[in-house]
C-alpha cells in the first residue's frame, strides 16, 4: 500500500522535475514528496477513523484492559504493534495523536513511538544478511526493550501531563476519571452522519495544527538526507574507544533517516572496520533521535517532555552500543 507513496514521488521527480537519482538534490525532493504525502495519508486516515470509531464504540472497555488490567501487555502490544509497523519516526506521529485522542495510556502509545522506527521488516532482513542473527535478534530485542522501559518511565513521571493543551484535551476527554457503567450501556447510538461529522471536527481540529509543521520537519530532513558524513566516521570512530559511542549517538541527531534507508551507512561503516556498537548507536540515532521527528513531537509535547524523552533516547543508544561493542 504504502509503495503507492514511492512511485508518486519517482514519478514526479525523475519524470515530471526531470531530476537525476543519483544527484543529492534528486535524492532530497524524493524523499520529501515520499514522506510528505505519505504522513498526510496517515495523518488523515489515523485521525479520522479512531475519532469514528470512539463515536461507534465503548473505547472504554479497551482503554481498561490495557491501562489498569495488563499495563504490562499494553506496553508489549504497543513495541510489538510498533515493530511490525512500517513507519519512520515522523510518520508514526499520527498514530500517537489517533492513539492519544482513543484516550490510550500515553506510555503504551509512547512504546509504539519509540519502537516504530527503530524496527521494520525490511530493516530486519538486511541486518540478518550483514550481521547474522545473533546481532539481528538483540537488536530487535534492544528495541523493543527501549520502547517498553521508555513507556513504563514515561508512565510513571506522568508524562500526559506534559502534552500540548490541544492533545491533552483530547486525551483527556477520552478518559473520564471515573466511568458510570450503566452510563455507558445506554449510550445513545448515533447516527453515521453524527459520527462522521464527529471525526471530520475532530481531524481538521488536529491537521490544521500540524500541516505547517510536517513540512517543516520533513523538508529539514530532506536537505540533510543523503548527507551523512560516512568518510570522517570511518576515520575518526573506527578504533572502538569508549567516547566513540556517545560521540557517533550525538552525530546521528541532526541527520535523518528512517530504518530502511540507514541500512547501506550501516553496512559501509561496519565493512570499513567501524565497531557494530558504535554503528548501531549512530544510526539509531539517526533514525529515531533527530532534528525532524522533534519538530514534528513540539505540536503535541511540552519541551519539558522532549527534553525527557531524547535524554532517555541517547542514554539507550550509547548504553546498546557500548554493550554490543564489549560483546564483540
Amino acid at each position: 500500500m504504502l509503495a503507492i507513496f514511492t512511485d508518486l514521488a519517482d514519478w514526479l521527480t525523475f519524470i515530471l522535475f526531470g531530476l537525476s537519482p543519483n544527484s543529492k538534490l534528486g535524492d532530497a525532493v524524493h524523499f520529501f514528496i515520499e514522506d510528505t504525502t505519505k504522513i498526510f495519508f496517515l495523518l488523515v486516515i489515523m485521525i479520522y477513523f479512531i475519532a469514528l470509531l470512539r463515536a461507534s464504540l465503548n473505547i472504554e472497555r479497551v482503554r481498561d484492559y490495557l491501562a489498569k488490567k495488563n499495563r504490562f501487555i499494553g506496553y508489549l502490544t504497543g513495541s510489538v504493534f510498533g515493530a511490525i509497523t512500517p513507519f519512520c519516526s515522523c510518520s508514526s506521529i499520527p498514530v500517537f495523536l489517533g492513539f492519544t485522542s482513543a484516550g490510550i495510556p500515553v506510555g503504551i502509545t509512547m512504546s509504539f513511538l519509540l519502537t516504530s522506527p527503530l524496527i521494520n521488516e525490511v530493516a530486519v532482513l538486511l541486518l540478518l544478511s550483514l550481521v547474522g542473527w545473533q546481532i539481528t535478534l538483540m537488536y530487535v530485542l534492544v528495541g523493543m526493550a527501549v520502547g517498553i522501559l521508555g513507556g513504563v518511565f514515561l508512565d510513571l513521571i506522568r508524562a500526559e501531563k506534559m502534552l500540548q493543551p490541544f492533545a491533552l484535551k483530547a486525551y483527556q476527554s477520552a478518559t473520564p476519571a471515573t466511568i458510570n457503567a450503566n452510563e455507558v450501556s445506554t449510550k445513545p447510538t448515533l447516527s453515521f452522519r453524527e459520527r462522521h461529522d464527529f471525526a471530520k471536527n475532530e481531524l481538521w481540529d488536529i491537521f490544521s495544527r500540524v500541516w505547517k509543521w510536517v513540512f517543516i520537519g520533513v523538508g529539514l530532513g530532506a536537505a540533510l538526507h543523503g548527507y551523512v558524513p560516512v568518510s570522517w566516521l570511518e576515520g575518526n570512530l573506527g578504533d572502538g574507544q569508549w567516547w566513540s559511542v556517545p560521540l557517533a549517538v550525538l552525530l546521528g541527531i541532526p541527520l535523518y533517516s528512517n530504518a530502511t534507508g540507514v541500512i547501506p551507512i550501516m553496512e559501509s561503516l561496519i565493512t570499513k572496520g567501524l565497531p557494530i556498537g558504535t554503528t548501531m548507536a549512530f544510526c539509531m540515532s539517526t533514525v529515531a533521535a533527530s532534528f525532524p521527528e522533534f519538530i514534528l513531537l513540539k505540536q503535541v509535547m511540552t519541551w519539558k517532555l522532549l527534553a525527557i524523552i531524547l535524554v532517555m533516547l541517547l542514554f539507550s543508544f550509547t548504553l546498546v552500543g557500548w554493550i554490543l561493542n564489549f560483546v564483540n
